[in-house]
């Protein structure tokens, strides 16, 4: 993986994402196939920041239901990433 955009797919925009802000860590979700090496190289160049951390996880995708049809479906499995940042550093991504 070379291309920060391509490790990188969104920013989790939760509450639980606004509270690890506080604590200078962010939650991005990632391609499946990055390394935690990846997402560090990735977030580093992305923003000019230094990363202290990186914590992934894969999330298995929700049953869904058709009403109409009765037909089960399911979401795309995710993969996400919470960087952790060096202290005094900061990703101005939600700033006004």
């Amino acid at each position: 993986m070379k291309e920060s955009t391509a490790v990188l797919r969104r920013p989790v925009i939760s509450e639980k994402s606004y509270s690890l802000m506080n604590r200078n860590v962010y939650v991005f979700v990632v391609d499946k196939r990055a390394s935690k090496i990846d997402v560090r190289h990735a977030v580093e160049r992305a923003f000019d920041v230094r990363v202290d951390k990186v914590n992934t996880l894969n999330r298995k995708g929700k049953a869904t239901r058709n009403r109409r049809t009765n037909k089960t479906g399911q979401r795309p499995d995710t993969k996400r990433a919470f960087v952790t940042l060096h202290p005094g550093d900061k990703i101005d991504l939600f700033e006004s």
